[in-house]
């Protein structure tokens, strides 16, 4: 294979002990069906049984690996950020460890639907039986509603052309969320049904205890969407009612004072807090606006340094 590869396979990993070197078999199989050079990027994550040594030794029977690792588990995201900058291919696969999906039936399914034109390809899992289903069916129903995007399965394999995985800045967890994401910044998501296969050895590392973690990002990610790049429509248009809300009081309590109906303290008291409150709303969003005006001069910055 040349040194220049075609596809990279990105792979986060965290106690995947005898998983390992069928993983890697399939996708020595797959890229040789495709007949296009391929690595394959492995991320352990802090791993604390032999995944780390099964890794190695699977990568002295095949040169395209290559190996980076974690001192302690840090998550997901964190494996796509050591990981993503270390892959070379035009096309980049995102594939579990624990063999629940089949590299050589899944990459050429994935980069096949990529040479179709789209961006980002989205698998979407056919036959799956276990525990997660109804949780999972919820968070994609969500995501579906919220963002507008008509992907099923928004949290299994992937494959992406590389300048998406440059330019998607992934926040702690995040990775749920890529997808979302590359559709905000103009990419386009194809989806294309994948098998899935009940894991054989290992346990998985994901529970229901994500569930209430995952529900306030995804409103943190709609309001960024939303709102990142003009956050005074959000804080300013707050503002705005409250000053409105406080202004109007004001003005009652002006004529009932002057119509003698009495004196209505707390009722000034409150119209006062709201008046404040719609000040501090339009300050913020002041200040949000300076941090985006920032930000938006870094990221030119940073696509000129590209370009040189």
């Amino acid at each position: 294979m040349s040194d220049q590869p075609a596809i990279s396979v990105f792979i986060p990993a965290r106690n995947e002990a005898g998983n390992i070197t069928p993983l890697f078999d399939k996708i020595a199989r797959a890229f040789n069906a495709l007949n296009v050079p391929g690595e394959i990027v492995f991320v352990d994550d802090g791993s604390t049984d032999s995944t780390w040594n099964e890794v190695n030794a699977a990568a002295t029977r095949y040169p395209f690996v290559c190996l980076l690792r974690h001192r302690k588990s840090l998550g997901l995201t964190e494996a796509m950020r050591t990981g993503f900058p270390h892959c070379r291919g035009d096309a980049v696969v995102f594939l579990p460890a624990d063999l629940e999906s089949d590299p050589e039936e899944d990459i050429p399914k994935l980069v096949a639907k990529l040479n179709e034109g789209y961006d980002v390809v989205a698998g979407w899992r056919q036959g799956r039986r276990d525990g997660k289903v109804f949780a999972s069916t919820i968070a994609n129903v969500v995501s579906q509603r919220l963002f507008g995007l008509q992907v099923h399965d928004m949290n299994w394999i992937k494959a992406f052309r590389r300048d998406v995985v440059e330019n998607i800045h992934l926040r702690s967890d995040w990775h749920r969320y890529i997808l979302i994401l590359a559709a905000a910044q103009g990419y386009s998501i194809g989806e294309v049904q994948v098998n899935y296969y009940p894991r054989k050895k290992g346990k998985s590392h994901y529970g229901i205890g994500r569930i209430p973690v995952s529900f306030l990002d995804v409103l943190v990610v709609r309001f960024l969407i939303t709102f990142s790049r003009k956050p005074m429509l959000f804080f300013g248009g707050i503002g705005l009612a409250l000053g409105g809300i406080s202004i109007t009081t004001f003005a009652v309590l002006a004529i009932m004072y002057l119509l003698d109906f009495g004196q209505r303290r707390p009722v000034f008291d409150f119209a006062g807090v709201l008046l404040i409150a719609g000040v501090l709303f339009f300050v913020v969003g002041f200040l949000a606006e300076l941090i985006v005006n920032q930000n938006e001069r870094i990221e030119e910055l940073e696509r000129k340094l590209r370009d040189r």
